[in-house]
């Protein structure tokens, strides 16, 4: 017995050992140094660096922007969920439950773009946002709509909405694939006895889908909001670089300012520190809200 529990001891260490290596190298130190570098004032160019203890997240508080920027996260944040899980749901059951027979040519078009770069993507609908050629403005004219021509990334009150398109757009395949892999597996029987006591299809949808592939769901949504915040800053950084006036800044793309533009290290580490509070408080918050099925008895 006393061997059996070794054996087993020498059979995880050698297992996870690795897996936790590479972890505490990728995650735990970089995440620690992160923390320690956003004591210190330092350039990121320098050997000199000032300890200056909580006073950059003294200054992060005080910043007019932090508000701001917040908010814009948060924004993209439902969004995006919104946004995704919609179509992305839309989507999956049109294709798993009406027996197209071009759903696999479906798959590969909504999956597309979630093989581009996120680089590709943002350049590409700079283009469609184009204020004389993109498409959107040309398709405005073409139908006697010239007056709601506008330079999209270029005026405040649009600019944000613009950058949520693609950044949607982008996460609408993954999503859909996640779905219909979950509705897949719902046993054709419960459909079939369904159809008998008479549901209908919307019936069958929220009574026997929804709470079937509950858990994917929340997991989706999760997710989304994980890879808003972490990810959504880099179509800003290509499509607007923030602007204009701040108007689109996320707390990614503020922290690559401070960083690589004002060699303030010291302050985009307090920055970064920002960033894994709120997407704690996010996915805390969402876990809690999506923690039991609301339409289970």
């Amino acid at each position: 017995m006393v061997e059996s529990t070794r054996q087993r001891r020498i059979f995880l260490l050698i297992a996870l050992g690795p897996a936790l290596v590479l972890f505490a190298v990728t995650v735990v130190y970089p995440l620690v140094t992160g923390l320690g570098y956003s004591l210190f004032d330092w350039s990121g160019t320098s050997a000199d660096r000032e300890f200056v203890g909580v006073d950059n997240y003294v200054r992060l508080a005080q910043d007019p922007l932090t508000p701001q920027v917040i908010g814009h996260d948060l924004f993209l944040v439902v969004v995006k969920i919104s946004g995704i899980m919609l179509c992305a749901m839309f989507f999956a059951v049109a294709l798993t439950q009406f027996k197209l027979r071009e759903a696999p040519f479906y798959r590969v078009v909504f999956f597309f773009p979630q093989i581009m770069a996120a680089v590709t993507i943002g350049i590409l609908w700079v283009f469609v946002f184009n204020n004389d050629l993109g498409l959107v403005n040309t398709a405005l004219r073409a139908v006697g709509l010239g007056d709601l021509a506008r330079p999209w990334l270029g005026d405040q009150s649009w600019a944000l909405v613009s950058v949520a398109i693609p950044v949607i757009w982008a996460g609408v395949g993954f999503f859909m694939l996640l779905l219909m892999s979950a509705i897949g597996g719902i046993p054709s029987s419960l459909m079939e006895a369904s159809e008998l006591d008479g549901a209908g299809r919307w019936r069958q949808f929220w009574s026997i889908t929804v709470p079937l592939i509950w858990p994917q769901l929340r997991d989706a949504v999760v997710y989304i909001a994980i890879t808003s915040i972490n990810g959504a800053f880099i179509l800003v950084l290509v499509m607007t670089r923030g602007g204009p006036n701040n108007a689109t800044q996320l707390m990614g793309s503020y922290l690559i300012e401070q960083a690589f533009t004002r060699y303030n290290f010291g302050y985009a580490a307090a920055i970064g520190a920002l960033i894994l509070l709120v997407a704690a408080t996010v996915v805390f918050a969402l876990r809690l809200l999506m923690r039991k099925n609301p339409l289970e008895d």
